[in-house]
């Protein structure tokens, strides 16, 4: 290290975090209610301090100073000094070094220690108390870098949102079992990125992958003294620095390259991103960064009782967005990540919470108005967590434009009718239909739900036809975790089974969710792994297994069964992108006549004839024929017909007015597709299946548009006195 000056110079107040440029760095940090801040350097292993100077100005309640001949490589944190009186929300206590809120790079491991207590822990006063001890030690600390990149010939892809289809993947558990991969790279940036990953995820038609949390998150010291860990992340420690644990070089480039290569192959890369809380937790969590530097202002506290944090999140804490600095500093973040690393989007988790105001849940809060007008992020996909476990916290359809929302309706409504429950059939027609009664308002599209059966959270597809119960005791919890409501259902034996048709009907209810998800209007995603029934072993809550629970198994993917399956959602990728009509532009109510026979969209029960009032729930409602059509370039029609039976045996079905000769594109209880062309009347639908229908109509043969609009449609278009 160069020698270390006295004291150091002013600085300036932006850019916030360590800024070097080519001469030193320049230090800026935020803290309305610090008395003094000391800037902490280490030697380069970061094991001891080597001077503390304080940083001589601040400026609009930012903190800052100067360091000449600090250059990217030095190693740092802050000590805050100030009132210690956890009443009024003050936890000062300049014995614990605090990470640097913008810290892009981290050196060191946390190790557990009670010195990362602000109280004394154990104290008969708990967290009244004040420790004294030094955490320097225990911490992990920011490193300086700079932002200097040649991206070369890099281009985003700038998939359309009608095209895009995403994959929910985790870095450390897509690729720890893939045996092509170096050791030392499995679970890594540099395995996201390598050539059979990507080829994968072109075979099945992948135009997103959307990464479980990258930013560096804590192991949590409970889960350590169980023998487990943090898998899934969401338990934020920085907000500008990659998880150390994927860097398998421990260089930033390494993300850089795995992202270049993805868009090479024109696929998008989506971050989970967690800004709704912290990992400190609440009053009796360690003071790590935030807590530390201005407890008061970085988190909602209590009213009146500000020792206490609000728990909106159910992590013990949540992000007080509604503060001007702090939601500078998720826009920063955010702005970074587009930027620096050039992601295309993010998802939102716990989207509610970040929408919060002092009156609860506002579409119109500052963050959302904030992220919309952006010139950088209001390009970038956006994707919410639309709910959190605060008052009103379900607010799905209730996110402003711009954003897409995670549709849990869609989720458990397809769950339910496939898993054979009577008076499904409106629910399930409406989730086909993009869940218009939801999203169809303020103009936004049918791509803002995002249609999936399975994410990280729940059981996996493969688990939902295998378990009727959670089986969560490798948590220890006592299974007391994870969801009881999983609509699954075993198809007669709890677990794995030897009976060939047990297995059979689960292999064919999964390919019926999987058809459902590719064949609504909307954002289709695949959780990794379901294209080849990847298993937790009835694991709905995978958060702390950090093994072959939650890994990717590739070996799988190999087997016939798999190769099968890969191959059938590759085809119900293939023919989503060949027909324009089920990537709808715009949300379908039967509105628009066609012709005199032909309306854009409608529903049939069985019989062929179209649904209305009391024929929704006739006969159980687990049937349901879905026409949709579209005017191709040479003005004709294209024209799908989705037929689903949700119950055990065969059901013929009368193919719809008008009389056209259809071909087969995809039957689920094959598997494959059946050369099977002029379809005219009726066709059977297996037990717990779908059909997908193609026709044709040439110009030529159209009728005329009615000079009238349409008979009333079947599906009532939902209500919009919000506009």
């Amino acid at each position: 290290m160069p020698p270390i000056p006295d004291r150091l110079e002013k600085g300036r107040p932006y850019p916030m975090g360590a800024t070097p440029d080519g001469l030193g760095t320049n230090f800026a940090v935020f803290s309305a209610n610090a008395e003094k801040i000391e800037l902490c350097l280490f030697e380069p292993t970061g094991r001891r301090e080597v001077a503390r100077l304080a940083l001589p100005d601040c400026t609009d309640e930012v903190w800052h100073g100067y360091l000449p001949g600090a250059f990217e490589g030095l190693i740092y944190g802050y000590r805050a000094y100030g009132p210690f009186d956890p009443a009024r929300g003050h936890r000062f206590n300049p014995a614990k070094l605090l990470l640097d809120p913008y810290a892009r790079q981290l050196s060191g491991q946390l190790r557990w220690s009670d010195a990362l207590f602000g109280y004394r822990v154990g104290g008969m006063r708990g967290d009244l108390s004040l420790d004294r001890r030094d955490s320097a030690a225990a911490m992990p600390k920011g490193m300086v870098v700079g932002n200097t990149v040649d991206w070369g010939d890099d281009r985003a892809p700038d998939v359309a949102w009608s095209d895009t289809v995403i994959y929910e993947t985790h870095v450390r558990g897509l690729t720890m079992r893939r045996s092509d991969v170096r050791p030392h790279e499995r679970g890594t940036f540099s395995a996201l990125g390598s050539p059979r990953i990507i080829d994968h995820l072109l075979k099945l038609g992948i135009t997103s992958v959307e990464l479980m949390p990258i930013h560096a998150f804590l192991q949590e010291r409970f889960l350590l003294e169980k023998g487990l860990r943090n898998y899934w992340g969401y338990s934020t420690l920085a907000f500008f620095a990659p998880e150390p644990s994927f860097l398998s070089t421990g260089s930033l480039h390494e993300l850089r390259a795995a992202i270049r290569r993805l868009h090479a192959a024109g696929i998008e890369v989506i971050l989970d991103v967690v800004y709704n809380h912290t990992c400190e937790g609440n009053e009796l969590g360690p003071t790590l960064s935030f807590r530390g530097l201005d407890n008061a202002s970085y988190y909602r506290l209590v009213p009146g009782d500000e020792r206490y944090y609000i728990n909106d999140t159910g992590c013990g804490n949540t992000v007080n967005l509604s503060h001007p600095r702090v939601l500078q500093m998720v826009m920063d973040s955010l702005r970074y990540w587009a930027t620096a690393f050039r992601v295309d989007g993010f998802r939102f988790d716990l989207g509610v919470t970040l929408g919060r105001e002092g009156n609860g849940f506002d579409p119109g809060s500052g963050f959302f108005d904030v992220i919309r007008q952006d010139p950088v992020l209001s390009r970038c996909k956006l994707i919410a967590e639309p709910w959190d476990i605060g008052p009103d916290g379900y607010q799905l359809g209730c996110l402003p434009p711009g954003f897409a929302e995670w549709n849990d309706s869609f989720r458990d409504g397809v769950r339910r009718f496939w898993r054979g429950e009577e008076g499904q059939r409106g629910n399930l027609a409406a989730r086909l239909s993009g869940s218009g009664e939801l999203f169809d308002r303020r103009f936004r599209k049918p791509w803002a739900s995002i249609n999936y059966v399975a994410s990280h959270d729940g059981f996996t597809l493969a688990d939902l036809v295998a378990y009727e119960y959670k089986h969560n005791l490798a948590n220890g919890e006592d299974n007391r975790d994870g969801h009881d409501g999983n609509y699954s259902a075993n198809w007669g034996e709890e677990g794995p089974s030897p009976d060939l048709a047990i297995q059979e009907t689960r292999a064919r209810v999964a390919r019926a969710m999987l058809a459902t998800v590719f064949f609504s209007h909307g954002t289709p995603m695949l959780l990794a792994g379901d294209e080849f029934s990847r298993t937790q072993r009835g694991n709905n809550n995978a958060y702390c297994q950090d093994n072959d629970i939650s890994w990717v198994d590739w070996e799988q993917a190999q087997a016939p069964q798999g190769r099968s399956l890969t191959a059938f959602v590759a085809r119900l990728n293939e023919i989503r992108g060949r027909y324009p009509i089920l990537r709808a532009p715009r949300f379908l109510h039967g509105h628009e006549a066609l012709s005199e026979s032909l309306r854009d969209i409608g529903w049939f029960d069985e019989t062929g004839a179209e649904l209305a009032g009391e024929g929704w729930h006739a006969d159980g409602g687990q049937t349901l024929a879905l026409r949709r059509a579209g005017r191709t370039p040479t003005g004709g029609f294209d024209i799908l017909l989705l037929l689903l039976n949700g119950r055990p045996h065969p059901v013929s079905f009368t193919l719809p007015e008008p009389v056209l000769t259809w071909r087969l594109l995809v039957d689920s209880a094959a598997g494959v597709v059946p050369e099977e062309r002029g379809i005219v009347g009726q066709t059977a639908v297996e037990g717990r299946s779908v059909r997908l229908l193609a026709a044709h109509m040439a110009p030529h043969a159209a009728p005329s548009p009615a000079p009238r609009p349409a008979a009333s449609p079947a599906w009532p278009p939902p209500t919009r006195s919000d506009f």
